[in-house]
């Protein structure tokens, strides 16, 4: 009976790795156009680099862009960097998943 206790204790141990996830602030600049010819937001993020099974909070982003308009605004990110084991289960399991980029859309 011992052996399976100290067996699901590191197995919960293994899992809460996997889900750890260091956090780090950032400034970031957001370069916004709603126009006919370009629809797009991009984030660029200052002394950080994104990886695989990372996740990005941008703060105070506007919610609405009028046609037309073309903004650039400076702000905050915080960016939730993966551990090591995370990232490589994403890049594993990231080539099955090609179907998930289609389902893109915007909150407001």
């Amino acid at each position: 009976m011992t052996g399976w206790i100290v067996l699901a204790a590191g197995a919960a141990a293994g899992l809460a790795w996997l889900g750890w996830r260091r956090r780090v602030e950032v400034p970031c600049t957001l370069d916004l156009e709603a126009t006919h010819d370009h629809f797009h937001a991009h984030a660029e993020l200052e002394g950080v680099e994104v990886h695989e099974g990372d996740a990005v909070l941008v703060h105070d982003a506007p919610r609405h862009v009028p046609f037309g308009t073309v903004r650039t605004v400076r702000t905050r990110a915080t960016v939730f960097q993966a551990s090591w084991p995370r990232r490589l289960l994403v890049r594993v399991l990231g080539t099955s998943g090609i179907t998930d980029l289609y389902e893109v859309g915007f909150e407001g």
